[in-house]
């Protein structure tokens, strides 16, 4: 199965722009674009991932695992974006070890949401 790295392209972190090609998620989608996904992973790009006050935001999510929400991002950690996206479509349940992980996923996590099931199970 593949896991998608979503880049929220209309991320403006605090800038105005006039040319919504130019905003900072714009930005670094075409980044990681243009160095490809790697194995078992696809991009994705959203037009919001209300995560606005932490932008750039990506999401990192594969059915049966935890979802990531990173913020912070700019098109200089399209390699370490990259790397653990693929560290993270390697784990059976999205949890890499903290110390493989890279330094910009350690330090701006915005969010970790455990895996669904469906039918959602109610919590005892």
């Amino acid at each position: 199965m593949t896991a998608t790295l979503y880049v929220c392209t209309t991320c403006k972190v605090g800038e105005v722009h006039e040319d919504d090609s130019q905003r900072p998620g714009a930005q670094l989608y075409r980044a990681l674009e243009a160095r490809g996904a790697p194995k078992d992973v696809k991009i994705v790009g959203v037009e919001c991932l209300s995560a606005c006050k932490t932008g750039a935001a990506i999401a990192l999510s594969q059915p049966g695992k935890w979802t990531y929400v990173y913020g912070h991002m700019t098109v200089d950690d399209a390699p370490d974006i990259l790397a653990g996206a693929a560290a993270y479509a390697a784990t059976p349940d999205g949890l890499v070890p903290w110390r493989e992980r890279p330094v910009i996923f350690r330090k701006q996590s915005v969010a970790r949401i455990p895996a669904f099931t469906l039918p959602l199970e109610a919590a005892e």
